[in-house]
Protein backbone atom coordinates (compact mmCIF):
# COMPACT_ATOMS: atom_id res chain seq x y z
CA UNK A 1 0.00 0.00 0.00
CA UNK A 2 1.32 3.25 -1.18
CA UNK A 3 0.83 6.28 1.59
CA UNK A 4 2.15 8.98 -0.46
CA UNK A 5 2.78 12.50 1.35
CA UNK A 6 -0.53 14.55 0.60
CA UNK A 7 0.55 17.79 -1.29
CA UNK A 8 -1.05 20.00 1.20
CA UNK A 9 1.30 18.35 3.70
CA UNK A 10 4.01 20.61 2.31
CA UNK A 11 2.24 23.81 1.47
CA UNK A 12 1.45 26.53 4.01
CA UNK A 13 -2.86 25.43 4.31
CA UNK A 14 -4.41 22.30 3.36
CA UNK A 15 -7.50 22.11 0.73
CA UNK A 16 -10.65 22.46 1.18
CA UNK A 17 -12.38 19.31 1.60
CA UNK A 18 -15.32 19.08 -0.84
CA UNK A 19 -18.60 17.18 0.29
CA UNK A 20 -19.18 13.68 -0.66
CA UNK A 21 -21.90 14.22 -3.54
CA UNK A 22 -24.55 12.08 -1.03
CA UNK A 23 -23.90 10.39 2.22
CA UNK A 24 -26.70 8.08 1.51
CA UNK A 25 -25.69 6.87 -1.96
CA UNK A 26 -24.40 3.94 -2.34
CA UNK A 27 -20.95 3.08 -3.44
CA UNK A 28 -20.62 3.12 -7.67
CA UNK A 29 -20.02 0.21 -9.10
CA UNK A 30 -16.69 0.58 -10.53
CA UNK A 31 -14.98 2.17 -6.75
CA UNK A 32 -17.26 -1.06 -5.54
CA UNK A 33 -14.87 -3.49 -7.94
CA UNK A 34 -11.60 -1.47 -6.03
CA UNK A 35 -12.91 -2.17 -2.67
CA UNK A 36 -13.54 -6.29 -4.03
CA UNK A 37 -10.20 -6.28 -5.42
CA UNK A 38 -8.75 -4.81 -2.26
CA UNK A 39 -10.13 -7.65 -0.43
CA UNK A 40 -8.77 -10.23 -2.39
CA UNK A 41 -5.12 -8.45 -1.72
CA UNK A 42 -4.37 -6.59 -4.84
CA UNK A 43 -2.85 -3.83 -2.93
CA UNK A 44 -2.79 -1.52 -6.00
CA UNK A 45 -6.68 -1.16 -6.01
CA UNK A 46 -6.64 0.31 -2.45
CA UNK A 47 -3.72 2.76 -3.32
CA UNK A 48 -6.11 4.30 -5.82
CA UNK A 49 -9.07 4.78 -3.14
CA UNK A 50 -6.28 6.13 -1.09
CA UNK A 51 -5.37 8.30 -4.11
CA UNK A 52 -8.95 9.45 -4.24
CA UNK A 53 -9.82 10.54 -1.01
CA UNK A 54 -6.35 11.08 1.21
CA UNK A 55 -6.37 15.04 0.60
CA UNK A 56 -9.54 15.34 1.89
CA UNK A 57 -9.12 13.08 4.57
CA UNK A 58 -5.82 14.80 5.24
CA UNK A 59 -7.97 18.42 5.29
CA UNK A 60 -10.56 17.23 7.61
CA UNK A 61 -8.19 16.07 10.31
CA UNK A 62 -6.01 19.11 10.02
CA UNK A 63 -8.85 21.42 10.97
CA UNK A 64 -9.25 19.42 13.72
CA UNK A 65 -6.22 18.94 15.00
CA UNK A 66 -4.16 22.30 14.24
CA UNK A 67 -0.98 20.50 13.26
CA UNK A 68 0.42 19.23 10.40
CA UNK A 69 2.50 15.92 11.67
CA UNK A 70 -0.90 14.64 13.42
CA UNK A 71 -2.86 14.99 10.65
CA UNK A 72 -0.91 12.90 8.49
CA UNK A 73 -0.10 10.37 11.54
CA UNK A 74 -3.75 9.96 11.64
CA UNK A 75 -4.84 10.17 8.24
CA UNK A 76 -2.69 7.22 7.27
CA UNK A 77 -3.75 5.08 10.56
CA UNK A 78 -7.17 6.03 9.22
CA UNK A 79 -6.59 4.90 5.77
CA UNK A 80 -4.28 1.68 7.25
CA UNK A 81 -7.33 0.95 9.71
CA UNK A 82 -9.90 0.74 6.71
CA UNK A 83 -7.81 -1.70 5.07
CA UNK A 84 -7.76 -4.16 7.33
CA UNK A 85 -11.82 -3.50 8.32
CA UNK A 86 -12.93 -3.84 4.34
CA UNK A 87 -15.00 -6.81 4.51
CA UNK A 88 -16.95 -5.01 7.39
CA UNK A 89 -17.64 -2.50 4.27
CA UNK A 90 -20.80 -3.67 1.95
CA UNK A 91 -21.07 -0.77 0.26
CA UNK A 92 -24.42 0.52 1.33
CA UNK A 93 -22.93 4.46 1.59
CA UNK A 94 -20.15 5.69 -0.19
CA UNK A 95 -16.35 4.43 0.36
CA UNK A 96 -15.75 8.28 1.18
CA UNK A 97 -18.37 8.83 4.03
CA UNK A 98 -17.21 5.04 5.61
CA UNK A 99 -13.50 6.20 5.68
CA UNK A 100 -14.44 9.73 6.65
CA UNK A 101 -16.37 8.10 9.88
CA UNK A 102 -13.45 6.09 10.49
CA UNK A 103 -10.88 8.93 10.39
CA UNK A 104 -13.54 11.29 12.53
CA UNK A 105 -13.54 8.53 15.22
CA UNK A 106 -9.74 8.29 15.48
CA UNK A 107 -9.39 12.06 15.43
CA UNK A 108 -11.61 12.56 18.12
CA UNK A 109 -9.81 9.84 19.95
CA UNK A 110 -6.76 11.49 19.39
CA UNK A 111 -7.83 14.57 21.02
CA UNK A 112 -9.41 12.84 24.52
CA UNK A 113 -6.13 11.61 24.78
CA UNK A 114 -4.25 15.24 24.25
CA UNK A 115 -6.06 17.49 26.66
CA UNK A 116 -3.91 19.79 27.14
CA UNK A 117 -4.86 22.57 23.83
CA UNK A 118 -1.77 24.63 25.22
CA UNK A 119 0.45 21.96 23.08
CA UNK A 120 -1.64 22.70 20.31
CA UNK A 121 -0.43 24.86 17.45
CA UNK A 122 -2.44 28.17 17.03
CA UNK A 123 0.34 29.59 15.14
CA UNK A 124 -0.27 26.36 12.93
CA UNK A 125 -4.44 26.29 12.64
CA UNK A 126 -5.72 27.24 9.47
CA UNK A 127 -9.41 27.97 9.74
CA UNK A 128 -10.05 30.06 6.20
CA UNK A 129 -11.55 32.55 8.21
CA UNK A 130 -12.25 34.97 5.15
CA UNK A 131 -14.08 31.98 3.61
CA UNK A 132 -16.47 31.54 5.90
CA UNK A 133 -19.61 33.05 5.81
CA UNK A 134 -21.06 32.61 9.39
CA UNK A 135 -18.31 33.60 11.47
CA UNK A 136 -17.13 36.70 9.20
CA UNK A 137 -20.96 37.61 9.38
CA UNK A 138 -21.06 37.33 12.83
CA UNK A 139 -17.84 40.25 13.54
CA UNK A 140 -19.31 41.97 10.71
CA UNK A 141 -22.61 42.47 11.47
CA UNK A 142 -21.38 43.33 15.33
CA UNK A 143 -19.23 45.99 14.00
CA UNK A 144 -20.24 47.38 11.11
CA UNK A 145 -17.90 50.83 10.63
CA UNK A 146 -14.89 48.52 12.35
CA UNK A 147 -11.81 47.50 10.24
CA UNK A 148 -11.37 44.23 10.95
CA UNK A 149 -7.81 42.84 10.22
CA UNK A 150 -7.66 39.24 9.33
CA UNK A 151 -4.81 38.28 10.84
CA UNK A 152 -6.59 39.37 14.18
CA UNK A 153 -9.67 37.87 13.80
CA UNK A 154 -8.12 34.48 12.66
CA UNK A 155 -5.85 34.53 15.96
CA UNK A 156 -8.91 34.81 17.58
CA UNK A 157 -11.19 32.61 15.69
CA UNK A 158 -8.35 29.94 16.65
CA UNK A 159 -8.42 30.51 20.34
CA UNK A 160 -12.47 30.01 20.32
CA UNK A 161 -12.66 26.83 17.94
CA UNK A 162 -10.01 25.49 20.44
CA UNK A 163 -11.90 26.29 23.48
CA UNK A 164 -15.19 24.18 22.21
CA UNK A 165 -15.47 20.40 23.00
CA UNK A 166 -13.96 17.39 20.41
CA UNK A 167 -18.16 16.92 19.16
CA UNK A 168 -18.73 20.51 18.80
CA UNK A 169 -15.57 21.40 17.15
CA UNK A 170 -16.47 18.51 15.14
CA UNK A 171 -20.02 19.71 13.93
CA UNK A 172 -18.62 22.96 13.07
CA UNK A 173 -15.70 21.94 11.28
CA UNK A 174 -17.42 19.49 8.96
CA UNK A 175 -20.57 22.28 8.46
CA UNK A 176 -19.03 25.47 8.24
CA UNK A 177 -15.54 24.89 7.05
CA UNK A 178 -16.03 21.64 4.89
CA UNK A 179 -19.32 22.28 3.64
CA UNK A 180 -20.65 18.72 4.63
CA UNK A 181 -24.77 18.68 5.21
CA UNK A 182 -26.71 17.90 8.32
CA UNK A 183 -27.42 14.30 7.16
CA UNK A 184 -24.02 13.99 6.12
CA UNK A 185 -22.53 15.08 9.36
CA UNK A 186 -24.98 12.64 10.98
CA UNK A 187 -24.14 9.87 9.52
CA UNK A 188 -19.77 10.17 10.07
CA UNK A 189 -20.61 11.13 13.59
CA UNK A 190 -23.72 8.44 14.08
CA UNK A 191 -26.28 10.33 15.47
CA UNK A 192 -29.67 11.72 14.26
CA UNK A 193 -30.33 15.26 12.59
CA UNK A 194 -31.88 17.01 15.38
CA UNK A 195 -28.05 16.34 17.57
CA UNK A 196 -26.44 17.78 14.34
CA UNK A 197 -28.56 20.95 14.46
CA UNK A 198 -28.13 21.55 18.11
CA UNK A 199 -24.54 20.85 18.27
CA UNK A 200 -23.78 23.28 15.53
CA UNK A 201 -26.21 25.62 17.14
CA UNK A 202 -24.80 25.48 20.81
CA UNK A 203 -21.53 25.50 19.02
CA UNK A 204 -22.11 29.01 17.46
CA UNK A 205 -23.15 30.36 20.28
CA UNK A 206 -20.16 29.06 22.44
CA UNK A 207 -18.19 30.43 19.56
CA UNK A 208 -20.16 33.84 19.67
CA UNK A 209 -19.77 34.10 23.57
CA UNK A 210 -16.30 33.44 23.29
CA UNK A 211 -15.71 36.15 20.92
CA UNK A 212 -17.80 38.71 22.76
CA UNK A 213 -15.19 41.01 24.62
CA UNK A 214 -13.47 41.46 20.89
CA UNK A 215 -16.71 41.93 19.07
CA UNK A 216 -17.49 45.04 21.53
Amino acid sequence: MIMTEPASRKASKPPDAPAPASAEAPTPPEEMELVRRARRGDLPAYDELVRRYQERIYATVYHMTANHEDANDLAQEAFIKAFQALRSFKGGSSFYTWIYRIAVNKTINFLKQRRNKSQMSLDDLDFNAEHDPDLVALVSEKTPRREVGLAELQEKLNAAMLRLSEPHRLVVTLHDVQGLSHEEIAEIMDCNIGTVRSRLFYARQQLQAYLSDYLK
